[in-house]
């Protein structure tokens, strides 16, 4: 993903608690699930920054190239579960003493966002299609469109060459949108095609017994526009943004 610049902060410092504060109106944090943990992770809301970095998630290569004292915000939490130790042995742990040494703050949102923004942006701004929301995390459009040719779209919208899909009907005249890993909502699917990430075999068992077309928009490809549909929201504070995605750890060979 291409990265977008710094301008025009000329040395100017903003509090953590402002930009907190900006992010909580765009999307409340009040808003996430109850497993979930978003929020000021870790920082101080009265530290001061010049930058701020947007990214899916968080490695140990995007932190090495982050400037001291500035704030990350990230679609997915660093931390789930209390973190006993502090000892660079997992990767939660090796992210977050590097954070603390850098002197880094890190807000995330993710369900939150993905109720109020992600789910549509990639519905609307990067497959084109016109929806009505079903569920806080479900979206649903009519099309009227051959499985291979909306395979084909699918694909060249997310700029993936290949997908995994379970083909229950030859035409789709209604699909599913939940970005990232969505296969827990089965249940709620009434429509001929679901698109979402992280299928496992067994799911798609069952979805094709149910007569459900599937598509693996896999959880990367599907969630790596949170970067630029969180930028378009933040206003005043874009010229202290940069986008710098963190790298899908998978490989295709």
């Amino acid at each position: 993903m291409k990265k977008q610049n710094i301008f025009g902060n000329k040395g100017k410092k903003m509090k953590i608690k402002e930009i907190y504060q900006k992010l909580n109106q765009i999307s409340p944090f009040e808003l996430q699930e109850s497993w979930d943990n978003c929020g000021l992770l870790v920082g101080d809301m009265d530290n001061k920054v010049k930058k701020i970095y947007i990214s899916l998630d968080l490695d140990l290569e995007l932190l090495e190239n982050m400037e001291n004292n500035s704030l990350i915000i990230t679609h997915h939490p660093l931390i789930f579960k209390p973190l006993k130790t502090l000892v660079p042995i997992s990767y939660s742990q090796k992210i977050a003493i590097k954070l603390i040494q850098k002197n880094i703050s890190l807000i995330s949102l993710h369900t939150n966002f993905d109720k109020t923004h992600l789910n549509k942006y990639v519905m609307k701004e990067i497959l084109g299609f016109d929806y009505i929301e079903k569920d806080d995390f479900i979206l649903e459009a009519k099309i009227d469109m051959k499985f291979e040719k909306f395979v084909k779209h699918i694909k060249k919208s997310l700029n993936i060459d290949s997908l995994n899909v379970v083909q229950s009907h030859k035409n789709i005249n209604s699909f599913s949108l939940t970005t990232g890993s969505g296969m827990s909502l089965l249940n709620k699917i009434k429509t001929d095609c679901f698109l979402t990430g992280d299928i496992k075999y067994h799911e798609a068992m069952e979805a094709k017994a149910r007569g459900i077309s599937l598509i693996d928009i896999t959880h990367y490809e599907s969630e790596k526009y949170f970067c630029e549909a969180i930028y378009k929201e933040l206003n005043e504070f874009k010229k202290f943004a940069i986008i710098q995605n963190s790298k899908n750890p998978f490989e295709r060979l």
